[in-house]
């Protein structure tokens, strides 16, 4: 049986999460917006050294899409969400019939071209990913910081 690992964040004192609080308390939304398209482009690089086949999440690849447009007040068509998602257009497509479902997304139609519709982040949507990205900033801050500390000392005695 494989040893058990401690959660992520099981060593986080009192104090680290006041710090924690703190730094997620100065995040701006332009450190969010750029999170998020860093999250997304990691998603991509990654597939140049794994398959992309071994990584099924297109439902976050359009989460992280659509809350980019979101923060950008750029328009997103349902074709371009689902080019976004790096699967087949069938499998987009019932993504965002899930998500939409769920209330994390929104369809509206297009007014000037009535073949077209849009699809954006709901309130709600915008809502859960804004949350989300302050605390994995945050936290990544504070777990970098923290493995960057670990290791100076682990450096300094292979001198």
């Amino acid at each position: 049986m494989p040893a058990q690992r401690e959660p992520v964040g099981a060593d986080i004192t009192p104090s680290a999460a006041a710090g924690l609080q703190l730094a997620s308390s100065r995040i701006t939304s332009d450190a969010l917006l750029a999170f998020a398209r860093e999250c997304y482009a990691i998603r991509r690089r990654r597939d140049r050294h794994l398959p992309s086949d071994l990584f099924g999440e297109p439902t976050w690849d359009i989460l992280l899409d659509l809350y980019v447009a979101t923060r950008e007040d750029r328009p997103v068509p349902t074709t371009s969400a689902c080019i976004g998602a790096d699967v087949p257009p069938t499998t987009a497509l019932r993504w965002l019939r899930i998500l939409e479902a769920r209330g994390l997304v929104e369809r509206e139609d297009d007014g000037r071209d009535g073949r077209r519709t849009f699809v954006r982040l709901s309130d709600r949507g915008l809502a859960a990913m804004d949350d989300w990205l302050h605390v994995a900033l945050a936290t990544l801050d504070h777990t970098v910081g923290s493995i960057l500390r670990r290791s100076v000392p682990l450096a300094e005695a292979a001198e």
